[in-house]
């Protein structure tokens, strides 16, 4: 049996064992966002709506797209929340969404809304330099990004596997097209990330491994999403982070109905709460997610939010340009860079 048919297999029996233990409606969720937010959300839901059972599964934003696709003549999931719109912008190319206007989508920015209302932004998440405070102090950790390549950091680098990461698949496609904007190839971007693979200690697979792993000087910088950083740090971490100089890439993190969702009803009202001005300001004071929406009163934002919006400048990245381009890129990424860096 393949691994997507276990993996469906797995689902479904999943799905049948929530629903023998009580006679609530079951909703799926596919999602990056770790327990914290995951938690959050499916308290807060169930308790406007008791026959509601919110069941979520956390993976990588890629696998919620390679899952999608594998299921489309059966799909288990209802919502998938949380992922870069390159990905989702891919999915609804894909008919993976069921396109439906959200009640809350006229106050996100343009950029964060896809075409045809088939998914729309729920947060900002900007990616920073993670480094591990004990060790290294914040004026020597990596201010813009070739400081990635000085030296001094060879082998001390941990990175989050691109090919499963929304995040990294961001920030790789951002350095790509940096180059191509300088020189007119994509060979310059390439050569950047030969040269970070070559500092590169290790491409974890594991999400959660990444901030631990720094925490423990196993590696000494990463490149790693805010909210997690922000997290870690509150549950005593010790370790850092530092905002690019130049942009930091922030990426519109989204959110759509699964196609297909039996629960489609439901799946949407879902949608619609994590929208809502009260789960924007929650999700921004409980577990540090960059509110989407513009008309959220300042005076109720958390000081880290105002903070970041101040201290932040955001990379220009053609979105559009790395959905169309993204796939093919990693591919040769994975082909051609990883592992070719000088002295691996």
């Amino acid at each position: 049996m393949s691994r997507n048919a276990i993996w469906i297999v797995a689902i479904v029996a999943f799905i049948l064992t929530a629903c023998s233990r009580d006679h609530r409606t079951p909703l799926v969720v596919y999602s990056p966002h770790g327990r914290d937010l995951l938690t959050l959300f499916e308290k807060r839901f169930e308790t406007l709506h008791p026959d509601i059972d919110v069941r979520w599964l956390d993976m990588g934003s890629q696998d919620v797209y390679d899952r999608l696709r594998s299921e489309r003549a059966n799909p288990q999931a209802d919502v998938w929340f949380g992922g870069p719109s390159l990905i989702l912008a891919q999915a609804a190319r894909d008919s993976l969404l069921d396109c439906r206007r959200p009640v809350w989508v006229d106050a996100i920015a343009p950029r964060g809304r896809g075409a045809g209302d088939c998914y729309v932004a729920a947060y900002e998440t900007p990616a920073v330099f993670l480094y591990a405070e004990k060790v290294v102090k914040p004026e020597d950790a990596p201010q813009d990004w070739d400081d990635l390549l000085d030296p001094k950091w060879k082998g001390k680098l941990i990175i989050r596997d691109p090919l499963a990461s929304g995040t990294m698949r961001a920030v790789f496609g951002f350095i790509i097209q940096r180059g191509v904007k300088q020189t007119g190839d994509t060979a310059a971007g390439f050569a950047w990330l030969r040269r970070l693979d070559g500092q590169t200690k290790v491409y974890e697979q594991n999400p959660a491994l990444v901030s631990e792993k720094i925490a423990r000087q196993e590696g000494l910088v990463t490149i790693w999403d805010l909210p997690d950083v922000l997290i870690s740090r509150r549950r005593g971490m010790p370790i850092g982070y530092v905002f690019p100089k130049s942009g930091t890439v922030a990426i519109e993190d989204g959110i759509g109905v699964v196609r297909g969702s039996k629960r489609v009803d439901v799946a949407r009202a879902f949608v619609d709460f994590v929208g809502s001005p009260e789960m924007q300001l929650a999700a921004a004071r409980d577990v540090f997610r960059l509110p989407a929406r513009l008309d959220l009163p300042a005076d109720s934002l958390p000081d880290w939010v105002r903070d970041v919006r101040r201290q932040m400048v955001v990379a220009d990245v053609d979105w559009n340009l790395l959905a169309q381009r993204g796939p093919e890129w990693m591919m040769w990424w994975d082909q051609h860079v990883r592992g070719t860096g000088a002295g691996r």
